[in-house]
């Protein structure tokens, strides 16, 4: 039979071995807690009540529990961060930033001449932030405007090419006043009917006459009136090729869609991305080179819209030469770019 201090040693180390437990599971939820606390007051958020930032610091932790995971996982060519849309869930994230609509008439409407087709050689790397035809990254903010970033991208990089000048264009003209079709402001649009709209408008005025809301206004015709720098058309690189691509890309920066709706994509900080994504096309960006890792990677540089924290310093890179035609998240299924 036990004698009463053998029963109290036995007590004893119960409750040393519950009291472990519940301090290995509330040690994790404090520093989390106070990981939600800092990252609030580097990017000065605030919430209206208890129960909303007690439901975002949920979202917050979920994302910050993937995230460590993904990075403590093995050797991967890129890495995730805790970023300014940590508290965001990826539904949330993809509603408030990712615009594009495909087009269901882009094969019957598309411009069958590809100027850029009998390009034999190409540089084995391009970067058009060197050759000064690239303007600093922006941000579309809570709105779905992808698709006037990315067509804008493209005529400030072909208009530096004829004119010798880097000129930062309107986006919130575009969002503003190419309202009469697919094109619907934070709502979503697609690059080649801005790029109608642009050449139809004789026209885009420049940023700092037009700045950027980030939501949808009324088209100031006044401004529109004036413009910085014009167009003549658009051309569509051929579908499902990224060699065609290649070819675009070597001579001026493109505007592409990709399919960016993964969590990955969200929390993307650095390195070159080759993740898991589909080609289910809801994001419109600009390829602005392309070039090949330390480790042999081939990729596409692309510039992004969600401001300069994001990635690579608001930048990508994305594998290139992929073995699906279409290309990693589909980058090489509607392409396509302003002529002047």
């Amino acid at each position: 039979m036990a004698s009463a201090h053998q029963c109290y040693l036995v007590a004893f180390f119960v409750l040393g071995i519950w009291a472990s437990q519940a301090m290995s599971r509330t040690l994790p939820e404090a520093s989390m807690s106070e990981k939600h606390e800092l990252w609030m007051a580097h990017y000065g958020r605030s919430y209206k009540d208890a129960t909303e930032k007690e439901q975002r610091f949920k979202i917050f932790k979920s994302n910050v529990e993937f995230i460590e995971y993904f990075n403590n996982e093995g050797d991967k060519s890129y890495k995730l961060s805790v970023n300014e849309f940590a508290d965001q869930s990826n539904e949330e994230f993809k509603a408030s930033r990712n615009g594009f609509k495909t087009s269901s008439t882009r094969a019957v409407e598309r411009t069958f001449s590809f100027k850029y087709e009998n390009v034999s050689a190409v540089p084995s790397s391009m970067d058009w932030r060197k050759k000064g035809a690239v303007t600093p990254i922006k941000d579309q903010g809570q709105c779905g405007s992808c698709w006037a970033f990315s067509a804008v991208a493209a005529m400030e990089g072909i208009t530096q090419l004829r004119m010798g000048k880097l000129i930062s264009l309107s986006e919130q003209e575009v969002v503003d006043c190419d309202t009469g079709g697919v094109d619907q402001g934070c709502e979503g649009g697609l690059m080649d009917d801005a790029f109608k709209f642009i050449q139809h408008n004789k026209g885009l005025t420049t940023e700092t006459s037009y700045p950027y809301k980030g939501v949808d206004g009324t088209c100031n015709t006044k401004k529109a009136a004036t413009h910085a720098a014009k167009i003549n058309g658009y051309e569509d690189v051929p579908a499902n090729s990224e060699k065609a691509l290649l070819k675009a890309v070597a001579n001026q920066p493109i505007s592409v869609a990709i399919d960016a709706g993964g969590s990955a994509f969200q929390f993307y900080s650095s390195g070159v991305f080759t993740g898991d994504c589909g080609t289910q096309l809801d994001h419109g960006v600009t390829a602005v080179g392309y070039g090949k890792s330390s480790d042999g990677t081939k990729y596409w540089l692309v510039k992004n819209s969600w401001g300069s924290a994001w990635g690579e310093n608001g930048y990508i890179r994305m594998q290139r030469d992929v073995a699906a035609k279409e290309g990693l998240c589909g980058i090489a299924m509607e392409s396509s770019y302003p002529t002047a």
